[in-house]
């Protein structure tokens, strides 16, 4: 149960690229990208990868038992299939009594979140059309770098990330206090990304794109995502609180993740590496 005043951060989906079920992926979580913020009375989502499921089981079960229903603002980062593939499978889309609104801003004038989830969900790539949602839901399209005011108190800026085919960092900010998800992003060559720094900038909590090691990159330049050093140094050229790994790559197994937690934490204290059910308070 929520409070006026109470703001948190919990991980549905802390992997990137592709889910990875097993043993070997217990401590960390094999599911792909969804996070739930909770800012006082209000729901926020952000991404619709494979812990979408799961969260919306959870969501479903909360509605029932308070006799409510479920009332949620779902941001995307982008539209990449790992952070889309949760959508089908999200119960409360699936409840008439559901109030859902889907937000995305790194599609341009010409495409929207709608184009691109029934671009998904079509034959024969999928066996029904986002028609069958008898919540029906609202499709809001905006330009990263707007800020968003949906209600009184809560203000999520964005800002435009370097990935293929484009992605969206988010700022909440809530009584004071801001949580920010930056995601799917490669650092810059020639330094340190501004906007991203002018987004987060004194955040509480800050989730960044940790895919590759220093040693894995340079293989991977140009496929769009960064390493934990690379978020080290903007979290600290910011004046980051609470820095927090995220987008974990596929190949990397309990074993590896817990390497990397160490290397992390010695780096820069106070660092965390993101897992399913982990919850956060800024």
């Amino acid at each position: 149960m929520t409070t006026p005043n109470s703001f948190s951060l919990r991980f549905w989906g802390v992997r990137g690229s592709l889910a990875c079920p097993g043993e070997a992926f217990t401590r960390y979580g094999g599911n792909t990208s969804c996070l739930e913020v909770r800012c006082g009375p209000h729901l926020l989502i952000f991404d619709g990868g494979t812990g979408m499921r799961q969260l919306g089981e959870h969501l479903t079960a909360e509605a029932e038992t308070s006799g409510g229903s479920v009332d949620a603002d779902i941001f995307f980062t982008h539209t990449h299939l790992d952070h889309m593939v949760g959508v089908p499978f999200f119960a409360p889309l699936y409840c008439a009594a559901s109030s859902l609104r889907l937000w995305a801003g790194h599609l341009g004038p010409q495409r929207s979140i709608r184009d691109a989830l029934s671009g998904m969900m079509v034959e024969p790539l999928f066996p029904i059309p986002p028609e069958v949602f008898t919540s029906c839901p609202s499709y809001h399209d905006f330009t990263a770098g707007e800020t968003l005011e949906l209600y009184h108190g809560l203000k999520i800026r964005t800002a435009a990330l370097n990935h293929p085919n484009g992605a969206t960092g988010y700022r909440i900010d809530w009584q004071g206090k801001s949580i920010c998800y930056v995601t799917d992003c490669e650092h810059r060559a020639d330094g340190p990304d501004r906007a991203i720094i002018d987004l987060i900038k004194g955040a509480d909590i800050f989730v960044y794109d940790c895919t590759y090691t220093e040693t894995e990159y340079p293989k991977h330049k140009g496929w769009g995502h960064s390493t934990w050093q690379e978020g080290a140094k903007l979290a600290d050229l910011a004046g980051v609180k609470t820095f927090v790994l995220f987008h974990h790559d596929p190949s990397h197994d309990d074993s590896f993740m817990d390497a990397i937690a160490r290397e992390a934490e010695a780096h820069r204290a106070g660092t965390l590496v993101a897992k399913e059910g982990m919850i956060l308070t800024p």
